[in-house]
């Protein structure tokens, strides 16, 4: 074949001409005749880009899960310290109130929800006397709670409250 017929035999197969193309789809003489083969394709570019960005939206929300979760464990964590930690101010309270004894120490929770929390309590008993001549005596309580070793527990907490009472 020569180049000519070459180059005429692909646009005779590539064209169509305007007698054969019905006459809502021909804008002119010479148009691309349009194949299928060219727009399947785009389906399946368009399903791995809907795949992608499903998957990504569900790592983004298991991540936000893990984080919610972590926070969630260390507000209870928080507020059992917290709860540890009132408990030996009330102890060391009723001590001096009630026997008039000033205890320093450790609190033990056993069989409790609070088993895994260490209390160190510290009283420091201060005497005076008022305007009328009579001796007060001025406790200052101080109560530590804490579960393990700050950086040894993913779910450390700790605590620290003080209180005054006069007797």
């Amino acid at each position: 074949m020569r180049p000519e017929q070459t180059f005429t035999a692909i646009n005779a197969r590539r064209y169509a001409v305007a007698e054969r193309c019905p006459p809502r789809c021909c804008v002119s003489a010479l148009q691309p005749v349009r194949s299928g083969r060219r727009q399947a394709g785009f389906g399946l570019v368009a399903a791995l880009f809907l795949i992608v960005i499903v998957v990504l939206v569900v790592m983004a929300m298991a991540r936000m899960s893990l984080v919610q979760h972590g926070t969630n464990s260390l507000a209870i964590q928080q507020a059992r310290a917290y709860q540890a930690a009132r408990a030996g101010i009330e102890w060391s309270i009723s001590r001096a109130v009630n026997a008039d004894a000033c205890d320093s120490g450790s609190l033990a929770f056993t069989g409790s929800n609070l088993a895994e929390f260490s209390v160190e309590v510290s009283c420091t008993p201060s005497g005076f006397t008022d305007a009328d001549g009579q001796p007060v005596t001025l406790y200052r309580f101080e109560s530590v709670a804490e579960n393990g070793v700050a950086g040894t527990r993913p779910d450390y907490a700790y605590r620290r409250l003080s209180a005054v009472v006069e007797r």
